[in-house]
């Protein structure tokens, strides 16, 4: 019988990402954990056994008037991170999504830690990019299009 316990889920999950995903002095890990109030990330060096950085979303200055536990606070979280790890010279990271989907309040902060500078030669998704050509295809004449008939027979 499959575990439903999540928790447990997760932590399997994670066991098998961080069996490849390790961070090195060259380029440290930046591990993620959420719950479903905060958010917090660590770039550890894994050789060393040692947190470099870290930022949460239950620091004061890091805190908003809402909670830490949505998309807005994650983007805050990201670009805390990066700046920090910047400041230390580390340019250079691996991410650790921590066992959850990368997708929401895992990608909004990885998508800000990038945007805020570290791993500057992976590309940012943004928005307004993807909005951009859609708009120009759209103003070009458009040209005839061929109907298919159906073949009677």
């Amino acid at each position: 019988m499959a575990n439903t316990n999540r928790a447990e889920v997760r932590t399997a999950i994670h066991s098998r990402i961080r069996r490849k995903v390790k961070g090195s002095t060259e380029r440290p890990r930046l591990a993620i954990y959420r719950s479903l109030k905060h958010i917090s990330a660590q770039v550890i060096d894994d050789r060393v056994g040692q947190t470099l950085v870290s930022a949460s979303s239950t620091e004061k200055d890091l805190r908003a008037a809402g909670t830490g536990g949505n998309l807005d606070a994650a983007r805050r979280i990201g670009q805390a991170i990066a700046e920090r790890a910047l400041a230390k010279g580390i340019e250079q990271v691996v991410f650790d999504r921590g066992g959850y989907l990368y997708h929401g309040r895992i990608k909004a902060l990885t998508d800000a830690a990038r945007a805020a500078g570290l791993n500057k030669n992976e590309v940012v998704a943004e928005p307004e990019a993807a909005e951009e050509p859609a708009a120009e295809v759209a103003a070009e004449p458009t040209e005839k299009k061929k109907s298919k008939k159906k073949k009677q027979e």
